[in-house]
């Protein structure tokens, strides 16, 4: 009589097959819990970024391991030791090194493919030197809203909590200039304006220097602070508008990029735009002429916002980290003298 079970080929291959369909949902379970939202997250690699020379400095602060994640940014490794040029994701040349020989370009230790980075906050005017770095760097950090990179020198967030008081006023205008020169716009202006409205100036170029700690209580005591940049550039809107006015508490007149362009990064009621005005005496009637009601307007975004510096080069660093994953690669400025004085 023959047997009328299965015979056991046919068994173990039934079960071959139940064993491999239980490993791959078992697979699949993990894959869903990794991806799905508060699911075991993947581990990412750090991003090593190289800082061939510490901006404005022969010594570079220290870099602890959670140098980033201090400001928010995680799986990020700022660097300045040279001998991880090889290993580095980017490497990061910041201009005025450059510009000034400080630092020179590793070109022939270069690793096939590595992204490099130029970093600069200062404005066209103030940058030479572009044109010996055609085809050099594939990204660009600086306060441009078209960079790869995008650095302002400050914002406005969301405020938690109620507005502090704004400081009591004692005088009418302040402004604060180290670099005065005649050809400069700001000082021509200051010129013009000088006759119809009282100013008060402080830093090197009158002899009256605040210290660090000084400059916020002593520019607070006043109604308006002329947010003048040194050269009129596209985006270059510095910690003169946003720490020296709006953090102190004055009320900015500014002269910059156009009204257009500030009111990209601040309501249009929060500063006073020395385009609006036909001439320097207009502008000077205005602001010697504004009740207290107009002049409280003026301060209507600080019930809903606060002002957030961005002046140390460790959290800009950090941003690289940030927008790494989402870099354009294989990207090279040709002409980043065109680009930036665009």
């Amino acid at each position: 009589m023959h047997n009328a079970g299965v015979s056991p080929a046919p068994r173990l291959r039934a079960l071959g097959a139940l064993a491999v369909a239980a490993l791959l949902s078992a697979l699949w379970l993990l894959w869903l819990l990794r991806s799905a939202p508060g699911g075991a997250p993947a581990p990412q690699p750090t991003i090593t970024i190289l800082i061939w020379h510490w901006p404005f400095a022969s010594q570079p602060p220290e870099l602890p391991s959670n140098t980033c994640t201090s400001y928010g940014v995680a799986h990020c490794r700022l660097t300045t030791d040279r001998s991880l040029l090889a290993s580095a994701n980017a490497v990061v040349f910041h201009h005025r090194e450059l510009q000034t020989r400080q630092a020179r370009l590793p070109l022939a230790e270069r690793p096939q493919g590595q992204p490099w980075v130029w970093a600069s906050m200062e404005s066209p005017s103030h940058t030479r030197g572009l044109g010996r770095l055609r085809g050099v760097f594939n990204w660009v950090l600086s306060y441009r809203r078209d960079s790869d990179i995008f650095v302002p020198y400050g914002r406005l967030e969301p405020r938690e909590g109620p507005a502090p008081p704004l400081p009591a006023k004692s005088g009418v205008a302040a402004w604060v200039v180290s670099n005065f020169q005649e050809r400069q716009r700001r000082v021509q202006l200051y010129r013009q304006l000088a006759p119809h409205l009282q100013v008060d100036v402080f830093g090197r170029a009158s002899k009256q220097p605040l210290c660090a700690d000084c400059l916020l209580p002593t520019v607070a005591r006043y109604l308006f602070y002329l947010s003048f940049e040194n050269s009129q550039h596209r985006d270059y809107i510095t910690e003169k508008f946003w720490r020296n006015a709006l953090l102190a508490g004055a009320v900015p007149v500014v002269l910059g990029p156009s009204r257009v362009t500030y009111e990209a990064f601040a309501p249009p009621d929060a500063f006073v735009h020395v385009d609006d005005f036909g001439s320097a005496h207009e502008l000077a009637a205005f602001l010697a002429g504004m009740n207290e009601s107009r002049y409280q307007r003026y301060f209507a975004w600080r019930d809903r916002f606060r002002v957030r510096l961005f002046g140390d080069w460790r959290e800009r660093f950090c941003a690289i980290c940030a927008r790494y994953p989402h870099l354009p690669r294989g990207q090279v400025y040709q002409d980043l003298e065109g680009w930036f004085q665009a």
